[in-house]
Parts: C-alpha cells; sequence; structure tokens
C-alpha cells in the first residue's frame, strides 16, 4: 500500500465539496483545482482574468508549500478558462509564476466554472 497523506493549509481556500487540498502518494503530490477564491474571504477575487490567475497561482503555491514543495516543483498543469480568448494572459501570467523548465500543460475551454469564476488550475507535483 503506498503511502497517502492528505496535505491541508488555511492559507489556500478551504474545499468546497467533498475532496482535498490535495493529496500525497509517496512522493508524487496531486493538486486539487484552485479557482481565485480569497482564502481569507472564500469569494473571488475581482472580475479581472489576470487578477483571477494570479491568486490561482498563488492558491497553488499555498498547497505546494504545505506539501514541503514549490510551483517549481509541479510537472503537469490542467488549466480551465471560460473563454479561451484569455490564452495568451495566462501564459504570460504563468511565466511570471514559474521558471523554466515549464510544466507539461494542458489548456481546455470550459462552459463554466464554480462560483461563476473564471480560470481554474490543477497539477502534478513530485518532490
Amino acid at each position: 500500500m503506498p503511502n497517502r497523506a492528505v496535505i491541508k493549509t488555511d492559507r489556500a481556500p478551504a474545499a468546497i465539496g467533498s475532496y482535498s487540498q490535495a493529496v500525497k502518494v509517496d512522493n508524487t503530490v496531486y493538486l486539487s483545482g484552485q479557482i481565485p477564491l480569497d482564502p481569507q474571504t472564500m469569494e473571488i477575487v475581482s472580475d479581472d482574468f489576470a487578477d483571477q490567475a494570479r491568486q490561482v497561482f498563488e492558491n497553488l503555491q499555498a498547497v505546494c508549500e504545505a506539501a514541503n514543495g514549490s510551483l517549481g516543483d509541479i510537472v503537469k498543469l490542467n488549466f480551465y478558462l471560460t473563454d479561451l480568448g484569455n490564452f495568451t494572459t495566462v501564459n504570460e501570467i504563468m511565466a511570471e509564476a514559474f521558471d523554466e523548465p515549464f510544466p507539461a500543460r494542458a489548456a481546455v475551454g470550459v462552459k463554466e466554472l464554480p462560483k461563476g469564476a473564471l480560470f481554474e488550475a490543477e497539477a502534478v507535483m513530485v518532490i
């Protein structure tokens, strides 16, 4: 049986459903999707896409740190955007948050996200 631990931090939004912020199995951490919620208020930070994307990466960073890692340890990212017209913006903001080599990534257009968010990201991290 693999070594499995639930990762939880108050520096990222609390789960709003029946899931964990992340689950660590041996040296791999599976991070649940983060939307742009302020961890203190549990409200969307802004109507602006760039502000939302930055908050998503801040939330992911907080969960990574709770698992003794960082954004630099992420090997796979999945993005969900309600408007693929924001793809260039998310690329620019990702370049601010990550150093090369960048993780593998997928970007998916979706009809809607929880709480009316414009952007969500989930990740896999190896530490």
